[in-house]
């Protein structure tokens, strides 16, 4: 089976396009690779392709969605670094922007925040130096969100706990079934 191959882009309803657009370019960080001349849509990129992020004009009477409801919870965008994401944190307080949470993941460190839409969305830098150690942190412990202060010197790496399974040589355990929408099972199936 073929499979995607990255996210590539994420579009949001607006209600105001121009807000919005000098939101995530002057605060979050993101370029402006095209405004729509009548205004009903803004692209965004994070300067490597033609766009990450798109904005469109909601239509009128749109209502935004509640916390928790079903569909999406947030989007994530990386920085390149703790001093970065330090750096985006400041321009958000500084525009008035709703902190939602900070915490340390510890694959990541992240800052949650409300868009002008109220919008949840995440900024956060990588802890560990390669995708594999993040990776392999992620796979070996139960996860967690740690509250922690993003003005404070960059928290140390937690070490990568070493994964160890019974009679599984440090393998995953094998999906027993696989999970299609309209199953009769609860949940999809967990795979390694």
């Amino acid at each position: 089976m073929s499979a995607p191959k990255e996210i590539g882009h994420i579009v949001l309803n607006v209600t105001d396009v121009e807000r919005s657009t000098r939101f995530y370019r002057d605060v979050v960080g993101f370029q402006l690779s095209r405004y729509r001349p009548d205004g009903t849509g803004a692209f965004l990129t994070c300067g490597v392709v033609h766009h990450n992020l798109a904005l469109f004009k909601a239509p009128a009477g749109a209502r935004p969605t509640e916390k928790g409801a079903i569909g999406l919870n947030h989007f994530a965008f990386k920085v390149e670094s703790y001093r970065a994401l330090q750096a985006a944190h400041k321009r958000l307080v500084e525009s008035r922007a709703t902190i939602d949470h900070i915490v340390d993941h510890g694959m990541t460190r992240s800052v949650y925040f409300l868009d002008p839409d109220g919008i949840m969305m995440e900024l956060f830098s990588d802890s560990y130096a390669t995708e594999e150690e993040g990776l392999a942190y992620m796979k070996s412990t139960r996860g967690g969100a740690v509250p922690m202060d993003i003005t404070a010197a960059e928290p140390p790496r937690a070490d990568i706990p070493r994964l160890t399974l019974p009679g599984s040589a440090n393998r995953p355990p094998a999906a027993t079934s696989a999970w299609t929408p309209g199953s009769s099972s609860s949940s999809p199936a967990v795979r390694g």
